[in-house]
Order: structure tokens, then C-alpha cells, then sequence
């Protein structure tokens, strides 16, 4: 039904007004906790190599939100539904993360990879990061719709390991590689390292394998629904002028 004439200027300033009365609301900005880079504290404050630069470009920015926790499976559907002002601290860009979200610029940088190994995995002399992942039989721990760098992925995409998918966080995956339930899960080395101090630093019970060709690490951003107003991305990019490194 073709609205009348009457009715247009009415109805183009309500569609003009939904952007405007959106961008009053305080945008949901989702954590999920993982040390370093995302730790909330009993009163609730979200700080970390992640979370800090976030909630520090949101206030400078003066841009309105409140922190929320939630797990990344839920994250990421959130912010592909886009139905909501959401935004989430600390994830990698990949092609197929862009045709539904929105990024601003890198808030952090990691240190290269390391492999946490079960001890029992063995490894050939200076072996390098493709011979390790086109290895038949080996079991690589890969937590779902994680990515880890274009490098990592496109070798993974290649079918030759074996993939052990889980949505746990990372002391449940630290328990898998203990359990020998998968031969060894990727971190970033500064993650890695908290890791292993959480565990008491017992090299018996993991290996920390560093590879000769590791690619460098991947940038952190801030990841929001499409939802969000380019001025609001704008905005926070203005407050992102360096990229943290540890």
C-alpha cells in the first residue's frame, strides 16, 4: 500500500529520527573473561591489554556504554544480528567477520604464537610452523569461531590435522592439552606465559613450543554491529592514536 502524500513528511522524519535516537543509547560493549587481556574484578571494572585502550577510547570519546559480559559464541551473534548498539574489546579482523560487523582501528598487537603442548607431543628439530600443521595425526586444539591470523587458518583450512573444536575458555582447554585430549592449543606468547604462571609454571605438565616462522602477531580491535554509527566509530578512532604493545 503506497502511502499518501500527506503522510510522507511524517513518515521520513520518523525513518530521519531512528539513527539520531540510537545513537543516545549507551552502546553494549561485550567481554568475556580472558587474561590478560580481559579481567573484571569484584566491583565489576573490565581492565587489560584489551580492555583498558577500549573503555579508554569510549570515555575519552565520551561515547555512552556499559560493560557486558558474555560468551563469544553469543558475541558474535549479537553483533551479526544487529538488532542492538553492541561492540566487543580485542577481536582479530577476517574477511568474513567484515560483511557484518564494523572495526575501528587496533587497539593492541600480540606477541607471536607459541604452541602449549602436551608434553608427550614430539616435534623434529627447528620444525616449522607448515610442516607442524600438515602433519596427519596431529590434534590441534581449536576453540569455535577463534581465528588465529590468516597464516594459522589457511593452514588449518587445509584439512591435513585434526581439529579439536571446542567453545570452552582457556583453563578448560589448558585441561584438554593436560588430559591429552588434543596435542596443543595456540596462544599468543604474553597469554601464554599467564597461563602457565595461573598453573604454578609446572613444566611438567606442558611445553611451551616456540616455531622458528611464527608470523607476527595478529591487531586487536573493537568490533561492532553494523548498528553503530560511522560517527561513533569515527569518534573513538580519534582517541585510538597507538597501538599498545606489551
Amino acid at each position: 500500500m503506497t502511502p499518501c502524500r500527506a503522510t510522507l513528511p511524517l513518515l521520513l522524519l520518523l525513518w530521519s529520527s531512528v539513527p539520531a535516537a540510537l545513537a543516545q543509547e549507551p552502546i553494549t560493549l561485550y567481554y568475556h573473561n580472558r587474561p590478560p587481556y580481559l579481567v573484571a574484578d569484584a566491583s565489576g571494572t573490565v581492565s587489560g591489554l584489551s580492555a583498558t585502550p577500549a573503555e579508554r577510547a569510549f570515555k575519552q570519546a565520551k561515547i555512552p556504554f556499559v560493560w557486558a559480559s558474555a560468551p563469544t559464541n553469543r558475541q558474535l551473534f549479537t553483533i551479526k544480528q544487529n538488532k542492538t548498539l553492541a561492540c566487543s574489546a580485542g577481536w582479530f579482523k577476517t574477511p568474513e567477520r567484515e560483511t557484518f560487523a564494523k572495526y575501528t582501528k587496533p587497539i593492541y598487537r600480540d606477541l607471536p604464537a607459541v604452541l602449549i603442548a602436551n608434553p608427550a607431543f614430539q616435534l623434529a628439530t627447528k620444525a616449522t610452523l607448515a610442516q607442524v600443521l600438515t602433519s596427519k595425526g596431529t590434534r590441534v586444539l581449536h576453540k569455535e569461531n577463534f581465528s588465529y591470523g590468516p597464516v594459522v587458518d589457511d593452514l588449518l583450512k587445509q584439512g591435513q590435522v585434526q581439529l579439536v573444536q571446542t567453545t570452552d575458555e582457556n583453563a578448560a582447554m589448558l585441561k584438554m592439552v593436560r588430559m591429552n585430549m588434543a596435542d596443543f592449543m595456540f596462544a599468543a606468547k604474553e597469554e601464554a606465559q599467564y597461563l602457565m604462571e595461573e598453573q604454578g609454571g609446572d613444566s611438567k605438565q606442558f611445553k611451551l613450543i616456540h616455531l622458528p616462522d611464527m608470523p607476527p602477531g595478529e591487531y586487536r580491535y573493537i568490533m561492532c554491529s553494523k548498528l553503530v554509527p560511522d560517527e561513533v566509530i569515527a569518534k573513538l578512532n580519534a582517541k585510538l592514536n597507538a597501538v599498545i604493545k606489551p
